[in-house]
């Protein structure tokens, strides 16, 4: 009489999907959930099936190390390195080549391709700098005169869907917007507009706006093209015209230098003015303490409206190439704050003493400025004109 075998055990890969939900739940620090990710690819099947609650960004270096608040230990992913990104938006790291804009989600080793910043389509097809009578051509610089120098960077970058991608490229602190297709061959751009100092894009709902230094709001309208059916920018309209901003009176040996974001949280679009303030050493500008001021866009009466409070359960996490809205109660957080980046970025006309960046953080109900990660600093770029970017990365 044949013995019975005892059922062979089952393999941890065969969790069924809900119970592996449940431990996902109990992870809500990104480093926890791409570790469970790479177990196999079951497990990472179920991660991507559960999208459970929003998780805390991830702080990406471009040497490829990663932080995952609130811990102070790196870590890399697994394969690719991740190293030298040139931008990133939402979960996706942007790498700049020759031949092409390449998206990769470190999460999950997906992939999108976009044109080569070299590659854009002019509208009208034509056009020519003959076109622009020669003493407007340098006071209203445009695409054709920008468009070949040397130092032209990717200062923003947006997947708005599947089906529309949003770049801001400039020369120096001047710019335009593109808009492509994912997987097209080429970006489009509007030849003869002038070029903008936009700081900052947002796709909110459905539509891509952008601010500029001087705080006014423009929202961008896209159009098709006939022949392609490409997207393309078919008019830029100012709907907030702003006042100057109106900055406290310093000292002499003293001046504020400002930076911007766009940010929806809860349904609204929110501005973020950050205020460096800056000590005048000889030549130097050199950079202090920051200071932290939210308007809400008022759509009706086209002006930004202050906001004193973000809510207990809310954090801004800002950064020039991602800024995004976590609510944070379920993770034991303190909300009403903003987490922000020793943004490097082109032209910003000030440097630091301190070789040494780092993440800070901004208590809306008292104005005072902490370290969340005290033991984590990344180098500076000692050449203040250079764009050397850190990010928030948040799948």
């Amino acid at each position: 009489m044949s013995e019975t075998q005892p059922p062979s055990p089952s393999s941890w890969s065969a969790i069924p999907l809900d119970l592996a939900g449940l431990v996902l739940r109990l992870l809500p620090a990104c480093a926890d959930r791409a570790r469970f990710a790479a177990v196999c690819p079951q497990w990472r099947a179920a991660a991507l099936h559960h999208r459970v609650l929003p998780v805390l960004p991830l702080l990406a270096l471009r040497d490829g190390t990663f932080y995952s608040l609130p811990y102070s230990k790196r870590f890399r992913f697994p394969g690719c390195g991740f190293a030298g990104y040139n931008s990133a938006c939402g979960r996706w790291l942007a790498f700049l080549r020759d031949d092409g804009c390449f998206l990769v989600d470190p999460f999950t080793g997906a992939t999108v391709t976009l044109p080569a910043l070299s590659h854009v389509r002019l509208r009208p097809a034509h056009a020519d700098l003959k076109h622009i009578p020669e003493h407007e051509r340098h006071t209203r610089g445009t695409w054709l005169l920008i468009r070949n120098a040397d130092t032209l960077l990717l200062s923003k970058l947006i997947l708005c869907s599947p089906n529309l991608a949003a770049a801001f490229v400039c020369h120096e602190m001047l710019g335009q917007i593109l808009m492509c297709r994912p997987g097209a061959t080429s970006w489009s751009v509007r030849a003869y507009d002038e070029c903008k100092d936009y700081k900052d894009m947002a796709f909110y709902q459905g539509k891509l706006y952008a601010v500029d230094y001087g705080e006014d709001l423009f929202v961008v309208n896209i159009g098709q093209d006939e022949s392609t059916g490409d997207p393309q920018i078919s008019r830029i309209g100012r709907i907030i015209n702003c006042d100057p901003c109106d900055l406290d009176w310093t000292p002499s040996n003293s001046t504020i230098k400002i930076k911007v974001y766009l940010v929806e949280s809860c349904g609204k679009l929110l501005m973020v003015r950050r205020k460096i303030w800056c000590r005048l050493v000889l030549d130097h500008v050199l950079a202090g303490e920051s200071e932290f001021e939210v308007f809400e866009a008022d759509f009706k009466r086209s002006r930004w409206v202050s906001v004193t409070t973000l809510g207990e359960d809310i954090v801004l996490f800002v950064g020039r190439s991602y800024s995004r809205t976590v609510p944070v109660s379920q993770y034991g957080m303190k909300g009403d704050r903003i987490y922000f980046l020793d943004d490097d970025e082109y032209y910003k006309g000030y440097s630091h003493e301190n070789n040494d960046a780092s993440i800070g953080v901004y208590d809306m109900a008292d104005g005072e400025v902490s370290s969340p990660l005290p033991m984590v600093s990344w180098k500076r770029d000692r050449d203040r004109n250079k764009m050397r970017q850190t990010t928030w990365l948040l799948p």
